[in-house]
């Protein structure tokens, strides 16, 4: 018996230390190949330490009670799925919740102000700046009313097209567009 416990302890901090290592490389190889076994609190850092725990807890239930196999496996089987549930309410879910996206789709654009930074001529494309969250994005752009936009004027995004943003001169005196 105790051989499983030291092989489970042994195996979780292995699957600890190669996930940190290889986690990244090993998630593209199988690029959602067990996606099908994807259930909410079998996430792999709860399965690692419930298998962990199980292990070192039979292993010092083993060494330091004079315990029959099947209590220690009972007690060792009861603390991982404890310390899994915490695991998993405790860290797993909370980061889960509090993953936030940086993307942003080129649609959301349409309303915002930014800057001329490569002239804007009549009939063809420049390229603007504007800011989004803590970041500057560029994109490609043209003036809706064919007029030439130089550098450093301040625009507003009127409508987007073909990935191309559509702008106009935006009124600094009044804050609104020309």
């Amino acid at each position: 018996m105790e051989t499983l416990f030291w092989s489970c302890l042994a195996g979780g901090i292995l699957f600890a230390v190669v996930s940190v290592v290889l986690g990244d490389l090993v998630s593209h190889a199988l690029d959602g190949l067990l996606d099908f076994l994807s259930v909410d609190f079998l996430k792999p850092m709860v399965i690692a330490s419930a298998v962990t725990v199980f292990g070192g807890a039979g292993i010092l239930l083993t060494h330091y009670t004079s315990w029959s196999n099947a209590a220690v496996v009972l007690i060792s089987a009861v603390l991982a799925i404890v310390i899994a549930a915490l695991v998993f309410f405790f860290y797993v879910k909370p980061m889960n919740n509090s993953e936030n996206s940086t993307a942003y789709s080129i649609r959301e654009l349409s309303g915002r102000i930014g800057e001329v930074t490569i002239p804007i001529p009549e009939s063809g494309f420049g390229e603007v700046m504007i800011k989004l969250g803590a970041g500057n994005t560029v994109h490609i752009a043209s003036s809706l009313e064919r007029c030439v936009l130089a550098a450093g004027t301040r625009i507003v995004v009127v409508d987007v097209h073909d990935g191309v943003l559509r702008v106009t001169k935006l009124d600094e005196k009044r804050g609104d567009v020309v």
